[in-house]
């Protein structure tokens, strides 16, 4: 079996590609991040680390370079399949929680197992799994616009690992957060990754929490920098 979870290999991306106005952010970017895994990504803003993510997670495309989900190539591969490999393989988390404000909390952990395919049954026992392991299973029935900021991300890790994924990826997870809550939600993603074995691809600003993952990589001119 392939050891790692996510493999990209010289990793180019413009945009505005051939016109006065492009702008190349990667430059033959290249990370693998292994099964059991927390990585770090640091860079400055508009550094590059969200195009790097998105690409990573099959949300956009590379002008060149190639990207692997668990060993398996994923450049070539069709919209359906590439949905049904994001679906299956990938978990989100940005910094802000985006969860749909008309459903509860267990109903926005539930949502993306339906389409995935799961019983409700099955998918409301892991919801409120997922809730009771980040403590906000007692506000199950309740709406985001009625939990507080770090609930409303403590949701998110678990709608993100609802679908049992390979791969979390988290875009400034505690960026919107204040510092003491910032610390709190980041002790609970970092539990439930450890416990659940998959490999993560974090992107911070925040150096304290960065320090306490595997290993630290930065982007640094378009290219993955391992210090």
């Amino acid at each position: 079996m392939n050891d790692f979870a996510l493999e990209l290999a010289g990793i180019e991306k413009s945009y505005n590609k051939g016109k006065p106005s492009e702008v190349l952010v990667l430059r033959g970017a290249t990370l693998e991040v292994k099964r059991g895994e927390v990585v770090a990504l640091v860079a400055p803003s508009g550094a590059g680390k969200s195009t790097l993510l998105h690409i990573a997670g099959l949300l956009d495309t590379p002008d060149e370079g190639s990207v692997a989900l668990a060993g398996r190539n994923m450049v070539g591969l069709g919209d359906k399949a590439r949905t049904e490999a994001r679906r299956g393989d990938v978990g989100f988390i940005y910094q802000f929680h985006h969860l749909l404000p008309e459903f509860t909390a267990l109903e926005n952990i539930v949502i993306p197992q339906l389409a995935a395919g799961v019983a409700k049954k099955d998918a409301e026992a892991r919801a409120m799994e997922l809730l009771a392991r980040v403590g906000v299973a007692p506000r199950a029935d309740h709406r985001p616009a009625a939990l507080s900021g770090g609930e409303q991300q403590r949701v998110a890790f678990c709608r993100a690992l609802a679908n049992k994924p390979r791969l979390l990826l988290a875009d400034e997870p505690t960026g919107n957060l204040d510092p003491a809550t910032s610390e709190q939600v980041f002790s609970v993603l970092i539990g439930l990754v450890r416990e659940t074995g998959l490999a993560a691809l974090i992107a911070t600003h925040n150096m304290e929490l960065a320090a306490r993952m595997d290993r630290v990589v930065r982007l640094d001119k378009g290219r993955v920098v391992h210090p």
